[in-house]
């Protein structure tokens, strides 16, 4: 998650808050790809998480970080919990010390591999003197909830203390869950609204494909991916697979009546959080806010609280496609290149709707509550994720051909599709591949994972 946003202009009407989501267009010739993934970082030698302070902490490690790559720091009351390089891109710290990178806005596939690649090599250059590795897992395996250290963000403190209110996972997603987001753009409110609803449809297909979280507390869980089984249970005024937006008339406005409806978090205020847990932004439009009389709301406020709404595809000035375990360099590579295949050719969206057309509501949430426990395995309409996941991958294949974006040696984009097309085609998933290791050659114990899921 990059920085708040502060931009203090007012904002006085609704219409305002549709026009900042309209101001997301772009022409088709500067569409961009924007990669964020999250990773778990623990000591090697006792395989333990990694404290925000010390020598060896989170906060070392970020500054390690900045040395190695030149990039400002981000702090909160003193505290750096982050950086900022000059071509867009950011590193934050989630709750629990989830080490993410938000990668800048790039032209293909290929360049987010370069991007990561580059981000790797340097983190683990700044890791390495601190004994830090990363997990590639989508949840972490061993450690309790008490036992993983809490990072010093504001905004943390005021989401975890409003969680356990509205759900029993809230904290276990905060501190204990690592994901991987495509972020891509849009042309027209009519292309938002096509690609929204392909990709919400579509989200369970990633959900499995991409499930590599079967272990919690050093044992198996009994889901593929319990991160996305997590969401279920966070928080339902502000997750889900919205059902509004497959109704006639769903846009910009439609989506701003649902966010009006979620409840705020926080109001910034210079480097101030304000809790206002479970208040309304109609009440901040209007001055009513309880917790700050006469205060209204300004585009920063509309931006910061469209950061805290969390369903499978998020709406801001981009659509985040947020329904994938992370996995390693390659899976992270394949999740961008198959939502750009999806939606970045119009032959390509017109299929991937085709595709789900026929999908009820009670289809998209059942393959929604399925996915999370048995991946391709889950039924859908009358088929089943695996089928669909199939069909998706030779779409986003034909999307990617063409697009026609070759790197130095040729290839064209298709190519990161291919650790996804192994998984399809095994009919496994990584989860399942690890559970197998699990009660095989690593004897019933989830150590032999901080060595070999690692990037």
């Amino acid at each position: 998650m990059a920085r708040d946003s502060d931009d203090t202009t007012p904002l006085t009407s609704r219409t305002e808050l549709i026009d900042w989501f309209a101001a997301g267009e772009k022409p088709r010739a500067r569409f961009a790809i924007g990669t964020e993934h999250e990773k778990i970082p623990f000591y090697r030698e006792t395989r333990k998480p990694v404290p925000y302070a010390g020598e060896a902490g989170i906060r070392a490690l970020l500054e390690g970080l900045a040395r190695e790559t030149g990039w400002e720091p981000i702090t909160d009351l003193g505290n750096i919990i982050g950086l900022h390089g000059a071509e867009g891109g950011a590193i934050s710290i989630e709750p629990g010390g989830q080490f993410e990178l938000s990668g800048a806005a790039l032209p293909d596939v290929h360049a987010t591999a370069r991007e990561l690649d580059a981000h790797l090599a340097a983190t683990k250059r700044a890791a390495a003197p601190l004994g830090i590795g990363f997990l590639t897992l989508g949840m972490s395996p061993k450690w309790r909830r008490d036992e993983t250290p809490v990072m010093p963000k504001s905004r943390y403190r005021i989401m975890a203390g409003y969680m356990p209110k509205v759900g029993t996972l809230g904290l276990d997603m905060m501190l204990r869950t690592a994901t991987v987001q495509v972020n891509l753009d849009f042309a027209s409110e009519a292309d938002m609204v096509r690609k929204t609803r392909a990709s919400l449809a579509l989200q369970p297909v990633a959900t499995a494909l991409f499930a590599n979280s079967p272990f919690t507390d050093g044992r198996p869980n009994g889901f593929l991916s319990r991160r996305s089984e997590i969401w279920r249970d966070t928080d339902g005024d502000r997750t889900g697979m919205l059902p509004f937006a497959f109704e006639s008339g769903f846009g910009y406005e439609a989506y701003v009546d649902w966010l009006l409806d979620v409840p705020m978090y926080f109001v910034k205020r210079g480097d101030t959080y304000h809790d206002v847990s479970g208040a309304s932004f109609r009440d901040l439009m209007d001055g009513r806010l309880a917790q700050l009389p006469g205060e209204r709301a300004t585009v920063s406020d509309w931006a910061n609280h469209a950061s805290t709404a969390f369903p499978e595809v998020r709406l801001k000035r981009f659509l985040e496609m947020r329904g994938a375990d992370v996995g390693g360099p390659g899976m992270i590579a394949a999740q961008a290149a198959f939502w750009t295949g999806l939606l970045y050719d119009e032959g390509s969206l017109d299929a991937a709707l085709d595709l789900v057309k026929g999908w009820t509501p009670a289809n998209r949430e059942a393959a929604r509550a399925t996915a999370p426990r048995l991946g391709l395995a889950a039924p859908v309409a009358n088929t089943t994720l695996g089928t669909v996941a199939a069909e998706a991958l030779a779409i986003a294949r034909s999307g990617l051909r063409a697009r026609a974006r070759r790197d130095g040696e040729g290839r064209d984009e298709t190519v990161y599709l291919q650790p996804l097309e192994a998984i399809v085609a095994a009919g496994r998933t990584l989860a399942q591949d690890r559970l197998a290791d699990y009660e095989g050659r690593w004897g019933s114990c989830v150590n032999p994972a901080f060595a070999e899921c690692v990037f």
